[in-house]
């Protein structure tokens, strides 16, 4: 696990221009609903199983990195890459990367300009598309979101694929949920192996860390 944490920490400098190709329309805002405080990351901690080993993070932390998506990664249709990295490049970003049995889970706080999730053009010609870097590539989906009061989210799930010698592949499950107000965008990610012989925690936790994380940083 330590092993683990430390390639994580040497990822979350990779960033994909968070730049929206040339006519892709505008994200709207949305209003904010009180002020968040990104150092009261640290209250969700309670919320994380209790035997995974935690490390905290520090920006500028890449979404599609953590993903397994090194700098340089494409997307089809091509606007569709802000929806899996909302806000690559504050430098301020904090983070907890959260790792045991069930997966290793990762929450995040960007500050970012956009919110995507509120533009519907955007969402709906997203539903589904495709990733690619190097070896990996993943199919997105866009699922149910959590509903957060004065939150605009999205949640989407896909399975990251990498190439390995002998014609052998590693597969990646990824789940990731996030809420944008008041200038920030807050995520939480969870990754786990199809092969593994622990039971991994689901979707709904995913939607249930992110619903208090959001307490916790508006608290």
């Amino acid at each position: 696990m330590v092993l683990l944490l430390a390639l994580v920490a040497g990822l979350i400098g990779c960033v994909h221009d968070p730049r929206p190709p040339e006519g892709v329309p505008t994200s709207s805002s949305v209003p904010a609903d009180g002020h968040v405080d990104p150092g009261n990351l640290k209250r969700v901690r309670p919320a994380l199983p209790a035997d995974y080993e935690i490390a905290d993070l520090r920006g500028p932390i890449s979404i599609a990195a953590l993903w397994g998506f090194g700098p340089g990664w494409e997307s089809q249709p091509a606007q569709c890459a802000v929806l899996a990295d909302p806000a690559p490049g504050d430098p301020a970003a904090r983070g907890m990367a959260a790792s045991g049995p069930g997966g290793t889970i990762y929450v995040i706080v960007s500050a970012t300009s956009e919110v995507v999730a509120s533009n519907t053009e955007l969402m709906d010609n997203c539903r589904r598309w495709t990733m690619a870097f190097s070896h990996t590539t993943g199919e997105v989906e866009l699922t149910e979101p959590p509903v957060i009061e004065g939150a605009a989210t999205l949640s989407a799930a896909l399975t990251a694929r990498t190439a390995v010698e002998s014609g052998m592949e590693t597969d990646t499950e990824i789940s990731t949920a996030t809420a944008y107000l008041d200038g920030f965008a807050v995520s939480v990610t969870l990754l786990t192996d199809p092969g593994s012989r622990h039971a991994p925690l689901g979707p709904h936790f995913v939607n249930d860390l992110l619903g208090k994380t959001v307490t916790a940083l508006r608290g």
